[in-house]
């Protein structure tokens, strides 16, 4: 886990570069100068900081779920049988091991966990359940099956007014 280490206020031209590298992380340092109205070197110091700072953790390819066999998709609302540290630590050292839960997001509320598992079809998600429910300390869990995915995660909205 990175470790964010915020020794400055970010400006426009900060918050523009994040929001540029978001939406494209392969653009070119030249375009992104361009973009951001810098020059080149400029451009590549100030993102060479805000890596170093721990802004940008990483860049990645958004990948194509059905041409991978990936379509499917559930979310599983998970309430453990207690509360304590003990069990919800192991819960976590066994959720993570999962590779089909791609999301695990511990939740105030109704339960306990909200997981967003993909898979490739109903066969390999039953599978993936019992390896959930069979997890100690896990009680009950509900599913909501996705039928279409009518908004995806786009990243951190980025206020440009800050600065």
């Amino acid at each position: 886990m990175t470790t964010i280490n915020k020794t400055r206020a970010l400006d426009r031209i900060d918050l523009a570069i994040l929001d540029a590298l978001q939406q494209n992380g392969r653009i070119s340092n030249v375009n992104l100068a361009k973009l951001v109205n810098l020059s080149p070197s400029p451009c590549l110091d100030r993102v060479k900081k805000l890596e170093s700072d721990g802004y940008i953790e990483g860049y990645s390819a958004r990948l194509n779920p059905a041409k991978l066999e990936q379509n499917l998709v559930a979310h599983v609302e998970v309430t453990l049988n207690a509360s304590t540290e003990a069990v919800f630590e192991t819960f976590k050292q066994h959720i993570i091991k999962v590779p089909q839960v791609v999301c695990c997001d511990m939740v105030a509320g109704g339960f306990d966990y909200l997981l967003k598992i993909r898979v490739a079809d109903m066969t390999e998600y039953r599978m993936v359940l019992g390896e959930i429910v069979d997890i100690p300390g896990v009680g009950t869990n509900h599913t909501y099956m996705v039928i279409e995915h009518v908004k995806e995660d786009k990243g951190i909205l980025v206020n440009k007014d800050v600065g």
